[in-house]
């Protein structure tokens, strides 16, 4: 964890004692450094670490945009079948932890005594609490979804020298991150602003960090709709004291297309000179109302065509096509032909400013119709949110009646499957919630899972076939990092242990995952 961070700190702090304090004096001071970073200029740097660490083409491209099977590599598919670069893993875990380190700097800063006031001068300090707070327990849930139980209470104890965090059960992790949002939205003080500046998510505005604190703790409660009694009793307080209520709340991080500042997804392709992924078969044959024939599968909205395809993909020729998942290496030149390639033609993500999507208005609908027993109003108000924040975001039109005969198609019939399916649609692009959905119900059905077939080949099935053991069902977690073992070894050990079969797994469940089978939804128990 952030322990390999700290302990090269503490070695540095060491090398400083055998120089004279006449010479340290010289040595700490940095001409092009400040000693202390305002608070609005370090939430702005946490920021965009964070969104440049989960949006981008390795945490979310090769890992949670293809768990999610929205996109597959177009060359080296080995983390589509679910065989996890170490390297990448252990550098995920600690840059996720260091996010976490700024946003409590954050909290420090403005609740310290000897800092609160002058930092005051960047915004109120309870309301740059509050902020901090809220986007912290967004990158909790992120990472906690990833890995399980990881370090939780102690890390609020690193600066101050703990150097081995334990790691915590992930029910007690999301019991804290519920009582974290709540002390975060019951502080803010709609009156004054969170930041003067600094702010990319929010603009400084209180109130909409208000409604974000509360729409994500329905998030989490819907995560622990099947475990947690008291999961519609946190949706309930959080509606009442106030939600999302249209498009424009939507939790998005807007990049810039001057200097360096765009998006790491253009980044990867762009500056990078990489052409490594595409739309995946599955997900546009969801959306183009295309059946499975190949594994006998049904579709929710046989023939209707989503009007978002347009808007997350390109097309050959005008025709929507999508690469086979979880297909060998040797057989990518051959089936990708005829797919998009991004790199010549990119969609709307691709742009440099693209707006990264921490949570849509669209998604709480949808958290808001299964908690009102899969209500068709709240479900209709999602589709068409969804629709119209992704035309906004590629900047098509969708006309009225275009967007009422598509609602009214998908609409015949609203259940689980609806509202879990149209969920992952809008997901798109927030590869992490999208991962977690399909764990935790089951769909879309239409996702592929090990040992389906994937495409055919001159006759030959080519079917999905992991390199990691998964147990049957996709992949539940990602392994802990192999840095944890030794820099953390005790308390990484203590988690294995407390895993399935002892070992350092991929597929060991969540806690709030208690599907029996691949297609046991939670619905139907």
């Amino acid at each position: 964890m952030m322990s390999k961070i700290y302990k090269f700190l503490l070695l540095i702090a060491l090398s400083f004692s055998i120089v004279s304090c006449e010479d340290l004096d010289t040595l700490n001071q940095d001409p092009n450094n400040p000693e202390e970073v305002p608070s609005h200029m370090l939430m702005n740097g946490a920021q965009k670490w964070i969104m440049d660490n989960v949006y981008d083409n390795w945490f979310s491209g090769r890992q949670n945009l293809v768990y999610a099977q929205y996109w597959a590599q177009r060359n080296y598919t080995e983390e589509d079948r679910y065989q996890i670069r170490e390297s990448t893993n252990n550098n995920y875990f600690n840059y996720l932890y260091m996010g976490i380190a700024n946003l409590e700097k954050v909290e420090k800063l403005n609740s310290d005594e000897t800092t609160a006031s002058e930092n005051a001068k960047y915004g109120a300090n309870v309301n740059q609490i509050a902020a901090a707070k809220i986007l912290k327990v967004w990158l909790m849930n992120v990472i906690t979804d990833t890995w399980g139980n990881v370090p939780y209470t102690e890390i609020a104890g690193l600066e101050d020298g703990v150097l081995y965090a334990k790691y915590d059960d992930q029910s007690d992790i999301y019991a804290g991150m519920l009582d974290e949002l709540r002390e975060a939205v019951n502080m803010i003080d709609e009156s004054q602003v969170a930041f003067v500046s600094g702010d990319v998510i929010y603009g400084g505005d209180a109130s909409k960090w208000k409604k974000f604190g509360n729409s994500l703790k329905c998030r989490l409660a819907i995560h622990l709709s099947k475990v947690d009694p008291n999961w519609h009793t946190y949706i309930e307080e959080a509606v009442a004291d106030g939600v999302f209520t249209d498009n424009s709340d939507a939790a998005t991080f807007k990049y810039s297309t001057t200097g360096s500042d765009y998006c790491l997804f253009y980044s990867g392709f762009f500056v990078d000179g990489r052409n490594d992924f595409t739309i995946t078969k599955p997900f546009v044959d969801l959306l183009q109302g295309t059946k499975d024939d190949l594994n006998s599968k049904s579709h929710p909205w046989e023939g209707v065509v989503d009007p978002r395809l347009e808007m997350y993909t390109t097309a050959i020729d005008g025709v929507y096509r999508g690469i086979p998942y979880g297909i060998p290496n040797a057989r990518t030149a051959a089936l990708r032909v005829g797919t998009p390639n991004w790199y010549n033609d990119p969609p709307m993500f691709l742009e440099k400013d693209f707006a990264v999507p921490l949570m849509t208005y669209a998604e709480l609908k949808f958290i808001l119709s299964e908690y009102n027993g899969y209500s068709v109003s709240d479900y209709r108000e999602g589709v068409e949110a969804s629709i119209t924040y992704w035309a906004s975001q590629a900047g098509v039109t969708v006309s009225g009646a275009a967007l009422n005969t598509y609602v009214d198609a998908v609409s015949q019939s609203v259940d689980a499957e609806a509202v879990a399916v149209q969920k992952y649609i809008d997901l798109f692009m927030n590869g992490t919630e999208a991962w977690t959905e399909i764990r935790r119900t089951g769909y879309p059905e239409q996702v592929l899972r090990p040992g389906e077939i994937s495409a055919v080949v001159d006759g030959t099935q080519i079917p999905f076939t992991p390199l990691s053991d998964v147990k049957g069902d996709i992949i539940a977690r990602v392994k802990y990092p192999t840095n944890e073992s030794t820099l953390n070894g005790a308390n990484w050990e203590e988690a294995v242990s407390k895993l399935d079969d002892g070992t350092n797994n991929y597929y060991t469940k969540m806690y709030w995952d208690v599907r029996t089978s691949t297609y046991d939804h939670p619905a139907n128990q």
